[in-house]
């Protein structure tokens, strides 16, 4: 009885700090989602390609099934529609508006914060997990992302989740855990395609490292993860390649209407080595674009500011986690975290640093969690030798990279908060005085690791706040503007942004989008499939949302695929499907024979300052100008 009561007393004793980590984390989840949720409609459609998509499968199964950027299925977007079907859901339930598609996506971004603190916990302990938790958060491209409607947010949750359940197999070999981390990878799949699987060797090595049984077994267990990864994202795939393609949409983005082509070569080799058929031969400078493949390109002013404030610091502290446990067992949960967060961390960024094709900023969120893992697992290592003058020596380093880093990409925004560098500048000096002087680091051990937290967060802090209350679109940017020292051409506000306009709930719906009234009108009344045409989807995708009427895509997302034909076209039009068909902008008017053929034959008229030509009259030549 003596024994029992002796087992009990450090349960009841250990309750308070228990509570203690539970509102800790509770307080950090509660600020996500403010930090993430607030206001979030003032972005209005945010990214209005997807939005358009949402809003077409709302409207039709079928367009929900195959993520058909309208309701007639003419054709897809360019990725897997793992994502939308997210928003298009919600959008069902609550309503199509741009909070019933964001703040689902937002709410992935506070699941992912969850994780990342859940999967550090389990091996360094709440405070760790604390931090690890505060650094995704508060990461500029990870606010940017999770209060956007692109694809990057879900595949970076499914990405963590696959993590954590790698690093819940490692713990006792565990063949079902594992079998999860394929199955969320190979969903991590039908939302942004391979970039889902950069993670997959940072996974597989660590679990081959470490997991508690014999090496075969291992293998055979990787294996069958393996095949849960193509199961998972396969059973789509197959059930859209073996569709008729004459009963479905056209691929978009793809040359063969075929999904595997458009994962392996638009999506897959066409951007990582440029490709000038699909229109993938890199970015522009501003406007979320960094044109500049490199080893250095994840510390680049279009970058750096983006995702890299504590990456140094993520690095050193890898580099140190592995020496201090070069000397532990081959199971070791430490050491095997810090290879998974490690490698993910190497490999993504090295991927994303040599991308030759459209190298979008915001893509880099996918590295966030392993620079925030690394920070928890590696700070808390490092910590507890801060009674060695190395351990010491090592912790004031660490600090003193990270402020002057800091500094450095502050210093890029000069007119931000000019005062801000200098108040990282003397937050980190005082933290690297503290940790060097051993009896202050006895006596003020709690405010020497909070001077040392804050020297990290202050700036990214700063960004992500900036970020919060930005509006943005389809070309997105973290924090403040950076000049990069050439005119960015590329307006990131929405569409119909107007600064003096209200946001929150009366921002819900902007009907105009920037049209004049009698054009969305115009539309609105036309009584057709489709009420008009345009050429490229990014052109199709406001009127559409302007006037919540389907608008044909021609030629896809960049205006380069042979979808719809001319027959294909001219028979919608021949069975009254398409009313109008509105004047493309000069960089993609001559992309399409449509376009030629339709000035040909029918009258054009400027309807609310837009060109429109009506399709349903009888065709007739016209003269050439």
């Amino acid at each position: 009885m003596t024994a029992v009561v002796a087992e009990r007393l450090p349960r009841i004793g250990a309750l308070p700090q228990i509570r203690r980590d539970r509102l800790a984390l509770g307080v950090l989840l509660a600020a996500t989602a403010a930090l993430y949720v607030s206001d979030v409609g003032a972005s209005r459609y945010s990214n209005t390609y997807y939005s358009a998509a949402v809003w077409s499968m709302t409207q039709n199964w079928k367009a929900f099934f195959f993520g058909s950027f309208d309701i007639g299925n003419v054709s897809t977007t360019d990725k897997t529609p793992g994502s939308l079907w997210l928003m298009a859901l919600s959008s069902r339930i609550f309503g199509f508006s741009p909070w019933s598609m964001l703040v689902p996506i937002a709410l992935t971004g506070v699941a992912t914060v969850a994780l990342v603190y859940a999967a550090v916990r389990r091996i360094s302990g709440p405070n760790a997990a604390l931090l690890a938790g505060a650094v995704m958060a508060l990461t500029p491209v990870a606010v940017l992302m999770f209060r956007m409607n692109n694809p990057d947010a879900l595949a970076t949750l499914l990405m963590v989740g696959a993590g954590y359940a790698t690093i819940r197999a490692i713990e006792s070999a565990s063949t079902r855990w594992l079998l999860l981390a394929g199955v969320l990878l190979g969903f991590g799949f039908l939302t942004k395609m391979g970039q889902a699987f950069m993670v997959v060797p940072a996974l597989a090595l660590a679990y081959l490292v470490a997991a508690p049984t014999t090496v075969w077994r291992r293998i055979g267990q990787l294996l069958a993860s393996g095949v849960a990864i193509v199961v998972a994202a396969g059973w789509w795939v197959a059930i859209v390649e073996l569709w008729p393609k004459d009963d479905r949409p056209y691929i978009g983005a793809s040359q063969k209407n075929s999904v595997l082509e458009l994962a392996l070569d638009y999506n897959g080799v066409g951007r990582l080595v440029g490709d000038d058929k699909h229109g993938t031969t890199g970015g522009m400078r501003g406007g979320g674009f960094a044109s500049t493949p490199g080893i250095s390109r994840m510390f680049s002013d279009e970058v750096g500011s983006q995702v890299a404030w504590l990456l140094p610091a993520a690095l050193i502290l890898l580099l140190i986690g592995l020496w201090l446990t070069r000397r532990a067992p081959r199971t070791d949960r430490v050491r095997a975290s810090l290879l998974l967060w490690g490698v993910w961390t190497l490999v993504t960024g090295v991927v994303l640093s040599y991308v030759a094709g459209d190298f979008h900023s915001y893509i880099t969120v996918t590295l966030v969690p392993g620079i925030a893992a690394l920070v928890g697992i590696g700070g808390h290592e490092l910590w507890k030798h801060r009674a060695t003058q190395r351990g010491r020596i090592a912790l004031a380093v660490t600090v003193a990279v990270t402020a002057a880093w800091s500094v450095v990409l502050l210093e890029r925004s000069p007119d931000f908060l000019p005062w801000l560098h200098w108040l990282v500048a003397l937050v980190g000096a005082l933290t690297v005085v503290a940790l060097l002087a051993r009896p202050a680091i006895r006596r003020w051990g709690v405010v020497t690791i909070t001077l040392a937290t804050l020297t990290g967060l202050i700036a990214p802090f700063a960004y992500a706040i900036d970020t919060a209350v930005t509006p943005h679109a389809e070309k997105p940017s973290a924090g403040p503007k950076v000049d990069y020292g050439m005119k960015d051409d590329d307006d990131e506000q929405p569409a119909d942004f107007d600064p003096s306009a209200p946001s929150g709930t009366d921002a819900l719906f902007t009907p105009l989008l920037g049209f004049q009234p009698e054009f969305v009108t115009t539309l609105q009344q036309a009584g057709t499939k489709w009420s008009a045409a345009t050429v490229g989807c990014r052109d199709a995708a406001v009127p559409a949302l302007a006037s919540l009427t389907s608008v044909m895509c021609i030629a896809g997302f960049n205006g380069n695929d042979p979808a719809p034909t001319l027959e294909q076209f001219q028979g919608f039009i021949a069975a009254r499907q398409v009313h109008y068909f509105i004047l493309p902008e000069p960089s993609r008017r001559f992309k399409s024979p449509i376009t030629k053929w339709v000035q040909a034959n029918y009258p054009g008229s400027v309807v609310g300052g837009q060109m429109l030509y009506d399709l349903t009259r009888p065709p007739q030549p016209q003269p050439q100008a």
